[in-house]
């Protein structure tokens, strides 16, 4: 399992700057409009070979400052309970304020590993003027500049020794199934139907958080073990209100699992916070199944779940090939269905395609509809075959692998869709040189 960091600071020190350079992507919106940036709430980064999610806990904050206050307050605590290292940013252009001061005083108390940032420090004035922070009392004060990127490998040494080591699980051949979706969709009835055991009632102590639970069950003779995060603590009403948060608690359970069962709420629809979520799960290659929860609340008619299943495939297009499965968890309708397709899913991702059978069929779909040539030059594929990887995904070799478009590689995915079954997994397509 992998570290989490969480990233939490005033708002406009830099956090998406910094959350930016740390994941190397340059694609942070931002944007007035609460919600466009979404995308940038999470990323994957690497450094000297550790592997770590980055959580950006800025993303969601509009409002007067009293909001603010009470926002950021917030995030602090969220990152404290779900993170393994939290990297407190300031900025070293307005030196300290009265609210990094509250941040402060707050992070002095927690038992998690805190790093002090200092954002700004591009020149030798400033790398003087950051020592006053070394008054928060935080330790060691790393200064930085997210713009151009210096300090940033100094700072990163030091994070990596802070990050407590990769666990190493032992890895069971059986299905790892984790549900996932947005506050009150039903995931801990869920979880208590499936394993008839009401074991969600957590006595709510602030910060003792334990990891996702693992239980293994034997369920109709299927075995799988159940990534179950939702139930963990008692939702304090602070995050009630914060989408942000449902789809920052979906981070881990989605990292730990082979498979995600996205349930939904059938009576308000697929939202934008199920899209959020879904994404997540899509972008870290997992299996998915839909559960269209409390379906038995609905007003039917003869089209009802055939229109809500077209609704949700145009929201999650390109990726549509996923199993939507109509269920109550009331009335227990169709649950083993759920668990059911939740394993088929598992089984699909573990299928390894012989090189000769795929270059048989797929070669000649190729020679029939090439690339379209790029300036003027002929894209020849001579070749293909699957990847060793634990997502399904395939390397297709050519002679100008980087004229070969999206467009052509959705082509080839449609392909091995149409002639294997891949239903519910995210497949990528890698063009190389032959």
């Amino acid at each position: 399992m992998g570290n989490i960091v969480a990233i939490v600071g005033r708002p406009n020190v830099g956090k998406s700057t910094f959350f930016n350079r740390l994941t190397e992507k340059r694609t942070a919106i931002v944007d007035s409009v609460a919600g466009v940036t979404r995308d940038r709430l999470y990323g994957k980064a690497e450094w000297a070979g550790r592997q770590f999610s980055v959580i950006d806990t800025g993303g969601y904050i509009v409002g007067s400052d009293d909001v603010f206050e009470e926002e950021i307050r917030k995030q602090v605590q969220i990152a404290i309970e779900e993170a393994n290292l939290i990297l407190f940013l300031v900025d070293a252009e307005d030196g300290i304020t009265g609210m990094d001061e509250e941040v402060a005083n707050v992070l002095r108390r927690t038992e998690k590993p805190v790093m002090l940032i200092a954002n700004k420090v591009d020149n030798a004035l400033r790398q003087t003027q950051s020592a006053e922070f070394y008054g928060l009392g935080l330790g060691e004060v790393y200064n930085i500049s997210a713009v151009n990127g210096s300090g940033t490998g100094e700072m990163l040494e030091a994070m990596v020794d802070l990050l407590p080591p990769d666990q190493e699980e032992e890895e069971l051949d059986i299905p790892k199934i984790a549900v996932i979706g947005r506050p009150n969709a039903g995931k801990s009835s869920f979880i208590n139907a499936i394993t008839g055991i009401d074991r969600n009632i957590v006595t709510d102590v602030a910060g003792t958080t334990r990891d996702a639970i693992n239980t293994r069950y034997n369920l109709y003779g299927k075995d799988f073990i159940l990534v179950d995060t939702a139930g963990l603590r008692k939702k304090s009403k602070v995050h009630e209100n914060l989408e942000f948060y449902s789809v920052l608690r979906s981070v881990r359970a989605i990292e730990e699992a082979d498979i995600c069962v996205l349930l939904v709420d059938a009576e308000r629809g697929f939202e934008g916070q199920d899209l959020a979520i879904f994404s997540l799960a899509e972008r870290n290659r997992k299996g998915i199944v839909i559960l269209v929860n409390k379906w038995d609340l609905v007003e039917k008619d003869t089209h009802t779940s055939k229109k809500f299943e077209e609704q949700i495939r145009k929201k999650i297009a390109p990726f549509t090939d996923v199993p939507i499965i109509f269920m109550s968890v009331l009335t227990k309708q169709r649950i083993y269905k759920a668990v059911e397709e939740a394993v088929a899913v598992y089984d699909r991702r573990e299928q390894k395609i012989p090189t000769r059978k795929l270059n048989d069929l797929m070669l000649p779909i190729i020679e029939a509809f090439p690339p379209p040539a790029t300036k003027g030059k002929l894209i020849k594929i001579k070749f293909c075959t699957q990847l060793p990887t634990k997502a399904p995904s395939f390397a297709f070799f050519a002679n100008l692998p980087q004229y070969v478009k999206d467009p052509y590689k959705r082509f080839l995915e449609n392909k091995l869709r149409e002639n294997f079954d891949f239903n519910g997994l995210p497949i990528q397509i890698y063009l190389r040189k032959k």
